[in-house]
């Protein structure tokens, strides 16, 4: 009986189809995606020109009590947090509080970050929420059916807070940089992040239906509002935390993130305060770091050329049960979002509400020229053969570590005293080594789950540095990817 009910609800959205609707191609689409990934639902939001001018839900929010899903329902926005956390050091900015471009540092309390390399001045908010800081890859996920639970930010800060490359010379996402965000907003403001986020940002941009979710208890008033997030399996996953809130606990509807991309595309809506001038909207636009491959980063925003040819300022956002996307496309003044309650891929398809955005913008603009892409320089190891021998540093001891390159690319890696091992997936990019390989970092964080050790070093001089993160293997839920230091010196 449940799934003739599922057939039937995705074969009849909250809102009704229009006859001649430029929207009924993507419709179909979300339909057939959710199908074959089996996603419980999906919400949609598009506006133009000041206006909504589609909103609609399909399936269910939660499945096990039948309550479908509506532009109104609140999903977990996953790294779409950061333009929120991003929104709120600006208003601090603008308010005298803080200055994106001095050391984070002096913003912090007793634990502060330990800058590995490179000038700790340099190591700016601005260059943070660039994610050009240093600040390693990142995440730690707490779920309410086991035992653990998220330490303090300063704890996080003292056991994983080293940067790994200089700031400023290298982008690298950080789920921890967004979570050292939250706690200066929390320092100068005087008030809990969830607190100033509701007070300072959800409340003026009149977005009813969005909240910090850190409680395992969504609000009463509330509580029936909100997408349940699932698993691969179709199963319900249980609450979970992090311990980088400023970079994913963010909870919205449809309707109340799409009015928040609106704002950021200048389009004030008449119940909107203006939360910040539109110079300091510009200043998060404007790239300040170039990301992957075409991609540029701002203040929590990722910007460049989508395929179609058109400008985007975007972000995405992922994990166990969310798959997210907010989009805009300044030169249309066009805003829009796709959101999941699920994140099942499928072999060789992009991301679901990637398919989903280039549908949109496809229904509601042409095609125009782009330039090609230049690709990448070829790199070689010669440089690299040789035994390099150092330390791995974590919060509970430093290990010696010894690395061997051999002329044939045959790279070999022994930590503490544990056995010699391949280094699997060895690559040269540049003065960047890669690579991966099995053992024990010895930490109680990184033992909750089973993982691979992952290296990511630069070459400088004699001396190779970076990262080795333990990173947990694929599983029923998101593990954690937990980042030490590394030092190795040329013998």
């Amino acid at each position: 009986m449940k799934k003739i009910l599922l057939l039937l609800l995705l074969a009849t959205p909250v809102v009704a189809q229009k006859n001649n609707d430029p929207f009924d191609r993507v419709r179909a689409t979300i339909q057939q995606q959710m199908r074959d990934r089996r996603v419980p639902s999906v919400a949609v939001a598009v506006a133009r020109d000041g206006k909504i001018i589609w909103e609609e839900a399909f399936g269910w929010a939660n499945r096990e009590q039948q309550i479908k899903a509506t532009p109104q329902t609140m999903y977990s926005l996953a790294s779409i947090s950061k333009p929120f956390t991003a929104t709120a050091l600006m208003i601090l900015k603008e308010r005298g509080k803080i200055d994106l471009d001095h050391p984070i540092n002096d913003y912090l309390g007793a634990a502060k970050i330990n800058v590995r390399v490179g000038n700790p001045n340099d190591l700016t908010i601005r260059r943070v929420a660039n994610h050009s800081s240093g600040l390693p890859l990142h995440f730690q996920f707490f779920y309410a059916d086991e035992p653990f639970r998220a330490p303090t930010r300063d704890e996080t800060i003292l056991r994983y807070g080293n940067t790994v490359t200089a700031p400023g010379e290298k982008y690298q996402y950080s789920n921890l940089g967004y979570g050292i965000l939250d706690h200066v907003i929390a320092r100068v403001s005087g008030k809990d992040y969830a607190d100033f986020m509701r007070t300072e940002v959800f409340v003026p941009l009149g977005m009813k239906h969005s909240v910090i979710a850190l409680q395992p208890e969504i609000a009463p008033g509330i509580k029936k509002q909100h997408a349940i997030r699932y698993g691969e399996d179709g199963s319900p996953i249980p609450f979970y935390e992090f311990d980088h809130p400023g970079a994913s606990a963010v909870y919205a509807s449809a309707h109340d993130l799409v009015r928040f991309g609106m704002f950021h595309l200048k389009t004030h809506l008449p119940d909107q305060k203006a939360i910040l001038s539109d110079a300091s909207l510009d200043e998060m636009h404007r790239p300040t770091m170039k990301a992957e491959e075409a991609w540029s980063y701002g203040v929590g925003w990722r910007s460049g050329q989508h395929s179609s040819g058109h400008r985007v300022i975007f972000h995405t956002g992922g994990m166990g049960g969310v798959s997210v996307i907010l989009c805009l496309l300044p030169d249309a003044k066009i805003a829009f979002v796709v959101l999941a309650n699920a994140n099942n891929d499928l072999a060789g398809q992009p991301p679901l509400p990637n398919i989903i955005r280039d549908e949109i913008i496809a229904a509601l603009l042409p095609p125009v020229p782009r330039a090609a892409a230049t690709p990448p320089p070829v790199s070689s190891s010669a440089k690299l053969i040789g035994e390099w021998r150092g330390y791995v540093h974590t919060y509970k001891a430093v290990l010696p570590f010894t690395l061997e390159i051999k002329a044939d690319d045959d790279v070999h890696v022994q930590l503490g005293d544990q056995l010699k091992t391949l280094l699997n997936r060895f690559s040269v990019k540049g003065d960047y080594v890669t690579g991966v390989f099995n053992g024990d970092i010895g930490t109680e964080d990184a033992n909750r789950t089973k993982y691979s050790l992952n290296l990511s070093l630069k070459l400088r001089g004699n001396v190779l540095n970076g990262a080795m993160t333990a990173l947990s293997l694929p599983g029923k839920r998101v593990g954690n990817a937990l980042t030490h230091w590394v030092e190795l010196k040329k013998q």
